[in-house]
């Protein structure tokens, strides 16, 4: 690939662009290139496996990104009436529509929340809209598959009631 290639490819997923929708403050829009100015995190590499068989897919170097946690702060929770945050659930949905799902708990409470991040490069290249850009990943599953979302789109928040 040229450089002038390889350039257009960085400008192109700089525009990729994740959503924060539904129960949010400040429902808002992040593109990939935004990634690069805030604190990341880094993945321990593993073996992409399936969570039916346990056949193995392939697998992944480190991951660099953001943790989920932090683009839900940044997108805020709403604080009244009081502890209705506590209830949310967060709907990682992809393009293709595959979805996976989030506790509040999980994220703030647990140390799950450490380990998801939507992730930008892989074994310290940046991972092309070709390749999933960008992908969601929750580190501390057992088996990492199910939660494992190529070309993430959008982040859906819902307060459940009771």
């Amino acid at each position: 690939m040229s450089d002038a290639n390889a350039q257009a490819l960085v400008v192109e997923d700089a525009r990729i662009v994740i959503s924060l929708e539904g129960d949010f403050l400040r429902p808002l829009s992040v593109d990939l290139g935004e990634f690069r100015d805030q604190p990341t995190v880094v993945s321990d590499p593993f073996d992409l496996r399936c969570y039916t068989t346990n056949r193995f897919i392939r697998s992944v170097d480190t991951y660099r990104g953001v943790l989920l946690k932090d683009l839900i702060l940044k997108a805020g929770l709403r604080p009244e009436p009081p502890g209705e945050f506590k209830r949310t659930v967060f709907m990682a949905v992809a393009q293709d529509g595959y979805v996976v799902t989030f506790s509040w708990h999980e994220l703030f409470n647990t140390p799950v929340g450490e380990r998801v991040i939507v992730a930008y490069e892989c074994g310290g290249r940046t991972i092309t809209s070709e390749e999933g850009a960008p992908i969601l990943f929750s580190g501390a599953d057992i088996l990492p598959a199910p939660r494992h979302v190529k070309r993430l789109a959008r982040i859906v928040a819902r307060v459940l009631t009771v």
